[in-house]
């Protein structure tokens, strides 16, 4: 068996130098062995935000792609319980008795056609424009908007107002649908949840990012409300659609409650050199 035999003839300063020797390895062994622990602690918390983030980004791609699925979806229904039956009706009025017809049928009969082939070319005409509202794409988000909250005003459930200060220039197609989509998600939410008399939206520029905020004075959400929601598997699908869609354009959102506890405030922040990337 190993052991340390002290002298009784060894000098005080020999022992302190001895023990303190032991004391020092055993310090260093003692901080060795936390520093292990430490870093395997460290290691197993980023292995959890790892898997977090993971099953965050999981969510966010399965919301796009439902969104992507229910609009497809409701496309092929739009064209297959409204086109598809007027198509079928127009063929009945141009079928091949219409030559044995005397001419006033004749005439009554492509008439009726007529209306029908124009009542599906409208009908594929609102699909369209649910897909890329004519106003956004002749000319830009801000006319989209304004109109949006014209609309909205107009109803008298709402005072809606809206104003660019710096949007001199368009921002790519793709982009400013982007953007609508989530202004329109986000309108929706509080004309639906908030109880609010108004909401009101500005948009500026600081550097090379685009920031649009909305106020409103009905109830709203923080943004550690938002985070917990959207990072729940009961969240609501538009929570999950605004955060795929913001982060196609690495974009951010922010909910906040204004200091004076008087309104709600939200925040969206896209970087306006990613479009071209």
């Amino acid at each position: 068996m190993f052991f340390i035999q002290i002298s009784n003839h060894q000098s005080p300063v020999s022992l302190v130098l001895f023990f303190g020797t032991v004391g020092m390895l055993a310090l260093t062994i003692g901080l060795i062995v936390f520093i292990i622990f430490h870093q395997r602690k460290v290691i197993r918390y980023q292995m959890r935000l790892q898997k977090l983030e993971q099953e965050q980004q999981k969510m966010l791609l399965n919301a796009s792609i439902r969104l992507q699925e229910e609009e497809r979806q409701r496309i092929a229904a739009d064209l297959h319980d409204d086109a598809g039956p007027l198509l079928a009706t127009a063929r009945l009025y141009l079928n091949e008795n219409l030559v044995n017809l005397d001419k006033s049928s004749q005439l009554q009969s492509i008439y009726n056609a007529k209306q029908i082939i124009d009542d599906t070319i409208q009908l594929i005409r609102n699909i369209s424009h649910s897909l890329m509202p004519p106003t956004l794409k002749n000319f830009g988000l801000e006319s989209a908007v304004n109109d949006l909250f014209q609309k909205i005003s107009g109803s008298g459930s709402m005072n809606a107002t809206s104003r660019f200060h710096e949007y001199k220039e368009r921002l790519h197609p793709d982009t400013e649908l982007i953007i609508f989509r989530v202004i329109q998600e986000l309108v929706n939410n509080i004309i639906k949840h908030s109880n609010s008399s108004f909401i009101h939206l500005t948009q500026n520029l600081g550097g090379n990012k685009l920031y649009i905020r909305m106020h409103h004075d009905g109830k709203g959400i923080t943004q550690q409300d938002f985070e917990r929601l959207s990072k729940s598997f009961n969240a609501g699908l538009g929570l999950k659609n605004i955060q795929s869609r913001l982060r196609l354009l690495h974009g951010l959102i922010l909910f906040e409650k204004d200091a004076s506890q008087s309104y709600y405030k939200v925040t969206i922040e896209i970087p306006t050199n990613d479009e071209d990337e």
